[in-house]
């Protein structure tokens, strides 16, 4: 198993095992990052990895795991943005007690 050394940002350079460390990519731009426990302090540590150092980490046996934006992200919104008021005149329609069946009426579909 080989030896990594990164740095935790309160306890400085750490080593790790490649079984320490995971390496994950954006399934749509290719965005790398790597993450590890800080074998002191436990914190979880957050890198971001060029990939040259995300090859090198999977070839050293680290676990790569593939990611994908959310599918939200590509959907068509229309209308305006919910405000302050739209929450609370929502809250108010929590309270009653007829409240699913006026949302039903309120969506189209």
């Amino acid at each position: 198993m080989a030896t990594i050394r990164a740095s935790c940002s309160d306890c400085g350079d750490v080593e790790l095992t490649s079984a320490d460390v995971t390496v994950r990519v954006c399934s749509a731009n290719s965005a790398g990052s790597y993450s590890f426990a800080c074998p002191t302090c436990s914190r979880i540590v957050v890198k971001s990895a060029e990939p040259r150092i995300v090859e090198l980490l999977v070839t050293s046996g680290v676990r790569l795991v593939t990611w994908h934006l959310p599918e939200e992200l590509t959907e068509v919104h229309q209308g305006a943005p919910i405000d302050h008021d739209d929450l609370l005149d929502f809250h108010a329609l929590l309270q009653r007690d007829d409240w699913i069946d006026t949302l039903r009426k309120m969506t189209p579909g």
